[in-house]
């Protein structure tokens, strides 16, 4: 198994309790190695993404907190002489491609005795997190920004979480959750905890699979970071296996509302450069001081990837395009179909669209 570390002090993750941050120095933590991955290892007793619970880096007597996730379809489409695969993350269990990352984490959290933590969320996560908590027995609050789609809060609300609506942007949930784990909550942050990415990772392997080899790009939303690194490490515990010879490009897509990923990127840095938070009707992607991007900066070489911003006025008519193909994705997800149409003829081949979210959970 890797072992998770303090990216500043090189500090091991403790056996007990669930710090979100370095408790030496305040860094973030992370694993210091992609998963390995074994075909030979392949349970397909089990269903969905716990066919790989041997990358799945938990230990060999945690839970297994499921509610039939991953296995998503790639559906392919012919578009202007271009074949383009989807992904159909928004069919898994509570709607978003976030449950592959909360399964695993909340194993994490019964292995380590948590019975109640808070979180915050734009929505999907806060929804996930209600979802697998309710699964578990776990009992939570979520914090969430007052623009928060009304689909998505109510859907917290039936799984039994407590929301907790915030005033002010999507940052000000953020600050408002740190307050409760001051107090000594448990912070169970989808943001923080490095514990979902190797449950994200096996998005890569399922393409691997469905494909029977790899993607020349894939493309996806950006906000904390977690899916895109998640993707990426996939490819790699794949390369470093030697199933594969290459990695496929990546393309992460913001939001020119709040784009701190295509900032950093654009100046050539390897840590987040500060931006506005404007509203957005793609709020999965709202988030002013992503956690993850520090690191996909660091391994995400200018000739491996790009990151690209979505103007406002073009992500509804990308929605809209999108529902008139038969995908019923969130705003967020269309992100990344109108990065597509914006790269299209540019990127290695096939390429293929991660669509993140339901449709069912935006209203206008």
């Amino acid at each position: 198994m890797s072992a998770i570390r303090c990216l500043q002090c090189n500090r091991e993750y403790p056996a007990e309790g669930v710090p979100h941050r370095c408790m030496q120095c305040g860094g973030i933590f992370d694993f210091d190695s992609p998963s390995i991955f074994d075909h030979k290892k392949i349970d397909n007793n089990k269903a969905g993404l716990w066919r790989y619970r041997h990358a799945l880096e938990l230990p060999p007597e945690a839970p297994e907190v499921t509610l039939g996730e991953g296995n998503t379809p790639l559906v392919w489409i012919d578009y202007k002489k271009n074949t383009v695969g989807f992904k159909l993350e928004m069919l898994n269990p509570s709607g978003s491609y976030k449950d592959r990352g909360t399964s695993v984490l909340v194993s994490q959290l019964l292995q380590r005795g948590v019975k109640e933590a808070v979180e915050d969320s734009s929505g999907n996560a806060g929804a996930s997190f209600a979802a697998y908590a309710a699964r578990a027995g776990i009992k939570t609050r979520i914090f969430v920004p007052e623009s928060a789609s009304g689909p998505k809060r109510l859907q917290i609300e039936r799984y039994g979480a407590e929301l907790v609506s915030i005033s002010g942007p999507r940052s000000a949930a953020a600050s408002a959750v740190l307050e409760e784990v001051a107090k000594g909550a448990t912070y169970a942050s989808h943001a923080y905890l490095p514990f979902g990415i190797p449950g994200i990772a096996t998005i890569a392997y399922e393409i691997f699979e469905q494909v029977g080899g790899i993607p020349g790009t894939m493309i996806m939303p950006v906000g904390h970071g977690g899916l895109m690194l998640g993707v990426m490490r996939g490819f790699q515990s794949l390369f470093q296996a030697g199933v594969i010879k290459i990695i496929p490009y990546f393309v992460g897509v913001q939001a020119a509302a709040c784009a701190p990923a295509v900032a950093a990127f654009m100046a050539k840095k390897e840590e987040m450069i500060s931006v506005v938070e404007l509203p957005t009707v793609a709020e999965g992607v709202r988030v002013r001081y992503p956690v993850r991007v520090d690191a996909i900066l660091k391994e995400l070489k200018p000739s491996g990837g790009e990151f690209i911003a979505v103007p406002e006025e073009n992500i509804l008519p990308a929605f809209n395009y999108l529902t008139r193909m038969g995908f019923y994705a969130e705003p967020t997800s269309a992100l990344a179909w109108a990065a597509y149409d914006t790269l299209k003829g540019k990127l290695p081949e096939p390429v293929i669209i991660i669509l993140t979210g339901s449709g069912l959970k935006y209203h206008s």
